[in-house]
Parts: C-alpha cells; structure tokens; sequence
C-alpha cells in the first residue's frame, strides 16, 4: 500500500511582523506584552464605521525584503483586497489582505529534499483572539483587540513538499529566514507565526498487478481533487506528527474505495489526531474585491533602492563562505545565530580568530555548547577569544619549542621517567601536566605524549 500513492503538501505559513504600529493604524503592536486586553485600540482596529485605515509603510518594505530573501519577483504595482467572512475575532466582516497582485511572488526555499518553489508573500491584517473561559458558571468567549490588524505576512507554497521530514525541515527554514532578517521573533507558542499544511494523496495508477516490485505502480501527474488543510499548528513536532497521522487516514478512506472530505481539520497533541472544524472555502467563498479605502501601492526604483540598501548577506551565502574559509558546516553554523546583527558579530568572531590562527572548529564547538562565559552578542569579539584561550588546547608552539620544556621536565624529574619504563605508564599525566605548566600552554594531550616518549626512548 505504501506505494500507491505519493503525498501531497502545500504550506501556508503566517508571521506576525514586528513593527512599532499596526497595520493600518497607528495602534501599538505589542499584543504579546498588553498588560491588559483591548488597551491597544482605536476605531480602525476596531472595526467601527466611517474609521480609515492607512497602510504600515515599514511593513510593507519589510514584506518585499522577506520576498527578495526567498528569491521572488516584486509586484511593482500591488494593491490590498478585502477578503469577507464572519467570525467574531473579524470586527469589520472582512480582512484587509492581498488577492491577485501579491508584493512577492514565484520564490524558492532550498531543502535537502530538493526546492520549494514560493507561490507567493503577501501583506494583510491580523485577527482579535477569542479567549475561552467560565465567568459565573458559564462558558463564555471573550475577544481581545490588541492583536486585531497587526502585521501578517503570508507565505504560500506550492504542493511541491512530499514528505512530514521535508515541511519540518521547510518551516524551519523559512523562520530562521525570517529571523536572520529581524522582521519577526516567530514566538510560535504565542502565535507570532502559525503554520497550516494542505495535505492530499496521490493516487497512482496499477500497472501490473501480478508484480511484486514498486514498478508495478505509476503515479498519476495530476493533482489529487482534494485537499485537507491542518490548520494552526504552533510547533515544528507538532506539524510533523499531524501530517503523519493525516496521511494514515487518507490512506485509510481512499482504501476503502472514497475520497476524503476537503475541509480544514485541526490537531490535537495530547491524542496525537486531527479533528473536522469546518469545510474547505474556495475563494469564491471570500468575495474578494479592492479595497476602496486603500490607494494602490506603487514601488518604484527609488524606494526599492532603499530597501536593498541594508538588506543582508543571505543566509545560504554566508554559510557557504563560511565553509569555504574556516571549514564551518552549514548544520552547525545555523546553531550559532538567528538575526543579521548576530551574524555579523559571527563574522567579525570568525576574522580574528583566523587571523590569530586558532582552530575555528573548536571555537564553533564552545560557542553550541556554551563553554565560553562571555556574553554571546553583547561583549566584543576579542572577549570571546580571550575566553576561548582559557577553555580550549592552543596548539601555537611548534615541536622544537616544546622538545626545550620536554628535556627540562625530563631532567628534573628522572624518578617518573623511571617509573614510566618500567610500565607504570600512568605517570605520563604527570609528565605532560608539567610541561604545559613550562610552557604555560594548553596543548593537546596525545600531541605531548607522543613528542615525550620519544624523548624518553631515546
């Protein structure tokens, strides 16, 4: 059964931007910090009729920096559509959001499953929260306002993902991106960036029943007639396991000769299931149209000049440099950092400890692993290195400088060379703990051990 069919995935990632105002509002946009809800709030925000609102200029040049990241083409001309439906965190009945002319578009995000192409990045509002609680014996849902219209970026995949492994490793690519740019903290338990899977089956077609080998089956090149979205999901695991689950139970219906339902389904971690919470919608189903409230956006070269004039080194680019010059794996490099300005801290770290010629390596290891009391970021690179001469073996001294500690240590000490020949081999820890105290060097162990047995077999 498992090669019948090939899964299908899109992605649908949100991120909160982290402006100082709101979208379209000059409300503050911190709903994480509100010391109370709806304290930041005004008429546009709110909803109420006749308020205008007035688009967030740095987050729309923050969006077409996202885009220019992932390598998509700009919308010079790009406009924002109202995108209707009721709910109650909705205050106005419909979002500000993007429909047919997108800031980004046709980007791709590299996986070591292969590329992802980028449907498109686009700008729109955020919603108010629904808090469920009981007041007086009565469950109830409250709404908060001070996350309604800030900032989201959405970024849409094409179904080009065919694996749980593959949109783990894609989603958290695209939130070290969006770090590495310092446009988002992405703090997913708090809902900073949401992720939503569209996931489908591919059903391929038998070729020769009789075979016992996987050539019996083709698959077909269209795209399944359905498709289930996992909506929400705050966690990278929980991605992971939910889509792996999804993917069991459309296996199970499409066994049973059906089609499962499109619609969107939700993930509970505690029973490790998906779970029906409404239909799938069409975009029919938004009644998509300009908003008339909103001029459209023109970019023209001077302001996309002055966007690119601080955009960074990318990210693939500056871990490809780094392996090149200091032998830095990419795996381990990304461990190390998350915006720009640390990066470049990184950069300044990795010159000087190059151009005093100490190994690279063993920096990158301390610096995981926490081994080096300086204050990542905060204090100055020569901090680090001096920190990182205290914790690690130093290797500057060449073997005839040592042989001069080695003979002294030798000398000084001939009842431990006795013991060592006669098998008490032990005594080398000794031996080597005295000449780095000569030499007032670390240096490594096994190095010294070899240059001070020669000296004693002499």
């Amino acid at each position: 059964m498992e090669n019948k069919y090939q899964v299908i995935i899109g992605m649908e990632v949100h991120v909160e931007l982290k402006t100082n105002s709101k979208m379209f509002c000059g409300c503050k946009n911190d709903p994480f910090h509100a010391g109370k809800p709806n304290i930041y709030t005004c008429p546009v925000c709110l909803g109420f009729p006749g308020a205008l609102p007035v688009a967030n200029k740095k987050a729309i040049e923050w969006t077409v920096k996202l885009g220019l990241a992932l390598g998509c083409k700009i919308n010079k001309f790009s406009k924002f559509d109202r995108k209707h439906y009721f709910y109650p965190d909705l205050p106005k009945g419909y979002q500000i959001s993007q429909y047919d002319l997108p800031f980004c578009y046709d980007g791709k995000v590299e996986t070591s499953f292969g590329p992802v192409g980028i449907t498109r990045v686009h700008l729109e509002e955020d919603t108010g929260k629904l808090i469920h609680q009981k007041i007086a014996g009565r469950d109830v849902s409250l709404i908060d306002f001070n996350r309604s219209s800030v900032p989201l970026v959405e970024i849409v995949s094409e179904p080009e993902i065919y694996s749980s492994a593959q949109t783990k490793e894609y989603a958290k690519k695209l939130r070290q991106i969006v770090r590495y740019l310092d446009i988002s903290d992405c703090d997913m338990e708090k809902g900073g960036m949401r992720l939503e899977a569209n996931i489908s089956l591919k059903k391929s077609e038998i070729l020769n029943p009789k075979s016992e080998t996987n050539s019996k089956f083709k698959l077909s090149k269209e795209l399944p007639n359905y498709k289930v979205e996992l909506k929400n999901i705050n966690s990278f695991r929980f991605l992971e396991r939910g889509i792996e689950y999804e993917i069991k139970r459309q296996k199970e219906i499409l066994e049973s000769g059906k089609t499962p339902i499109q619609e969107t389904r939700g993930y509970n971690a505690e029973k490790n299931i998906t779970y029906t919470q409404r239909t799938k919608e069409s975009a029919a189903d938004y009644r998509y149209f300009p908003d008339p409230d909103l001029p459209p956006i023109r970019i023209d070269d001077q302001w996309m000049d002055e966007i690119k004039k601080d955009f960074p080194e990318s990210l693939d680019g500056l871990f490809a440099r780094w392996q090149t010059k200091y032998n830095i794996k990419p795996e381990l490099a990304e461990l190390l950092f998350e915006t720009n300005q640390e990066g470049q801290w990184l950069n300044k770290l990795f010159k000087k400890t190059y151009e005093q010629k100490l190994p690279i390596d063993k920096m990158v290891n301390l610096l995981i692993h926490k081994k080096i009391k300086t204050v990542l970021f905060k204090d100055s690179p020569n901090k680090a290195i001096e920190e990182y001469k205290k914790t690690t073996v130093i290797d500057d001294i060449t073997d005839e400088q040592l042989k001069v500690f080695i003979d002294k240590v030798l000398s000084t000490n001939q009842k431990a060379v006795t013991d060592y020949k006669s098998g008490k081999t032990a005594v080398m820890n000794f031996l080597v703990g005295m000449v780095m105290r000569e030499a007032k060097k670390k240096i490594e162990f096994k190095r010294l051990e070899k240059l001070i047995v020669k000296e004693i077999s002499k």
